[in-house]
Parts: structure tokens; sequence; C-alpha cells
């Protein structure tokens, strides 16, 4: 067996995905009761926080903008996690020097979850725009990347096993980050936001120099919308245990 160690590609895994029947999963979870029955899912549903973070198109009223809503999300998620240490927000011009870099260069805006703490590369997509949604979501999805960090779902996301199968790997990364899709759809429900297209804004929050990558980390961009909005419909962590999905649902 083979511990996970970098994200890889196979082709042909999406078709060993959809092949598998609707009930059943490709890789079920098995010996990892922190990713399926993680106590985050038996909280009750995040609380509404009245979050009137005003962003303007400054730099200076765009990092005060990323940190109240940061600070906003920090209420909501402490009123649910057992002992919670609030996120911290780290702004910066460039992202590279961060100790969770990728190694893809991204030319705008970037937010992501790195160990306790929230980082924002900030240029002047963010800092232009005038509707708050698309860094909004940008930013709830880097902040459930920090709450899978404080309840232990990335340790053990990082710890699972796994025969030498690709596809097999592949799925398991897609349970994590389509989690993070849905766990971002509970934290824009609890600031109490609404749009018309969360599909597009989803999508926006996503650098597009990961273009080539995001079947193969995120999935299907209809099971990423499918997670944010269950996340988002019911308002609980515990709607957001893709871990016990079915493989096609998290294909």
């Amino acid at each position: 067996m083979t511990t996970r160690r970098v994200l890889t590609v196979s082709a042909g895994v999406l078709a060993l995905l959809f092949s598998t029947p609707v009930t059943a999963s490709a890789y079920p979870v098995v010996g990892a009761p922190e990713l399926t029955q993680n106590p985050l899912y038996t909280v009750p549903a995040l609380p509404s926080i009245s979050c009137k973070a005003v962003k303007g198109t400054t730099k200076a009223s765009t990092t005060a903008y990323l940190k109240k809503v940061v600070g906003c999300l920090n209420t909501a998620w402490g009123k649910r996690v057992k002992d919670f240490v609030p996120a911290e927000v780290t702004i910066k011009d460039t992202y590279e020097h961060s100790p969770c870099y990728t190694g893809i260069k991204v030319s705008g805006s970037l937010a992501a979850g790195c160990n306790r703490s929230v980082e924002v590369q900030l240029r002047s997509d963010w800092i232009k725009a005038k509707s708050e949604l698309p860094v909004l979501v940008g930013v709830a999805r880097a902040y459930a990347g920090f709450v899978q960090t404080q309840t232990g779902i990335s340790e053990a996301w990082w710890a699972l096993r796994y025969d030498g199968e690709e596809a097999e790997m592949n799925e398991q990364t897609h349970r994590f980050y389509q989690q993070a899709d849905c766990l971002a759809g509970v934290s824009v429900r609890s600031l109490g936001r609404t749009a018309r297209d969360w599909g597009r804004l989803l999508s926006a929050g996503t650098p597009k120099e990961y273009g080539k990558f995001i079947p193969k980390w995120y999935g299907k961009p209809a099971n990423r919308l499918a997670w944010f909005k269950t996340g988002y419909g019911s308002g609980k962590p515990g709607a957001c245990n893709t871990w016990k999905a079915p493989s096609p649902k998290v294909a």
C-alpha cells in the first residue's frame, strides 16, 4: 500500500468513475473515522451572522473587507467547532513565498487555506470588482480548507492509503475538495448572501492557471456546484460528508 504524496492523474479516471453504479463507491473510505464520522458532522447549522462587510474598489478597502469577512466566518464557525482557534488572515501581493504554494504562478487574486490561516494574494481583479460575491466565494472556499485543517480532516486525508491506483487517489482528492465546496456553501449561507448563479461564482474563484488540473483535483463542475448548493441549502456541516458519498457524486 502507498501513502499519497503528490496529486497525479490518469487517463480514463473519469470513465472509471462514471461506470460505477450510483449506489456504490468504487473506492469506499474505510478505517478513517476522522473523515467518515468526524464530530463536525454532528454540530447544528451555523448561526446567521450579520456581517456588514462592505467592499470598495481600492486596495485599502478591499483589504479591510477581506479581514472583516474572515472575522465574520471565525464568529460563525467558532460557535460550532470544539476547541476552535480563529483563522488568521494574511494578505500579500504575491503568494509564491507561502509554505502552501503549489508551484503554479497565478496572475490574478487567490485565496487559500494554509495550515491555520487564510492567505490571500490580492491583485487588481479583486480590488476593482464592484460585486463582493466572487471575492466572498473565493474566501469562503479557502476558509473551508482552514475548517478541514482545524477538525483533523486535512491530516486524515493526507494519511489515506491506496493500493497504487491513481483512480482511487483521484477519487479521494475529489472528495476532499468537493467537501470544501460544500463547507463554503455553509459559510456563505451563514453570512446571508444570495446569488442567481453560484456555479459561475464558484468557477470564478478558481485561478485560470489551474485550468488543466480542475477536473483532476476538483472533479466535475456539476458535482462541485451540487455540493456547494447542498451546503448552502442546509447550512449544516453534516451535509458535507463527501467521504460516504457514492462515486458518481464525487466524480
